[in-house]
């Protein structure tokens, strides 16, 4: 009897590649969801869905093929690592990132906005003394530019970062068909 090489190592590895893609696509479609691009989300659920069916069809007409199983399961795992290093470097949004610097931030202050970003910023009362804290919102393509920024002016600087579901008003930097517009209001998919 001739190996099974459609049944043993074809199906098992279209299962997994399966797995993959839509648990992938169903982990942008969340962050889509979470971004209010309505129409986009349930374009993306549509070929997830669908993927998924496919797969799963193909696991319930074999259910005596326990290597179909472990294909599913870990095209699943794989197909979360993948969603996630895909939302990064889709990155879509914007980023709030807050600076408490002990040293005057005149220098960090003036070299964001030199970048085309909005600032706001104030003195403050630290649990060890004064200190200047910095405002800016950013798009969260520009975080790892924004975070080398702020660490040349002040590697011991304080910072967080947080994504912002919507930013209304402001000054944004602009790509150069936008460059006359400082104000925006909305979120893309609104």
């Amino acid at each position: 009897m001739p190996f099974d090489y459609l049944g043993v190592i074809i199906v098992p590895l279209l299962i997994f590649c399966a797995r993959i893609c839509d648990v992938s696509i169903g982990t942008i479609r969340i962050i889509f969801v979470s971004k209010g691009y309505r129409y986009l989300a349930p374009l993306l659920g549509f070929f997830e869905v669908f993927i998924w069916l496919m797969a799963m069809t193909k696991i319930m007409q074999n259910l005596d093929r326990w290597y179909y199983y472990l294909a599913y399961c870990g095209g699943f795992a794989t197909g979360n690592f993948i969603g996630i290093i895909l939302e990064e470097k889709i990155a879509i949004g914007y980023a709030s990132i807050r600076v408490i610097s002990r040293i005057p931030a005149s220098d960090l202050i003036k070299q964001l906005q030199d970048a085309g970003h909005g600032v706001t910023y104030h003195s403050a009362e630290g649990s060890t003394g004064p200190v200047e804290v910095i405002y800016t919102i950013i798009k969260r393509t520009e975080v790892q530019a924004t975070i080398a920024l702020i660490n040349e002016f002040n590697p011991k600087a304080f910072f967080t970062i947080e994504e912002v579901k919507t930013v209304n008003e402001g000054i944004h930097r602009y790509t150069n068909y936008q460059k006359n517009v400082l104000f925006r209001r909305g979120r893309k998919g609104k």
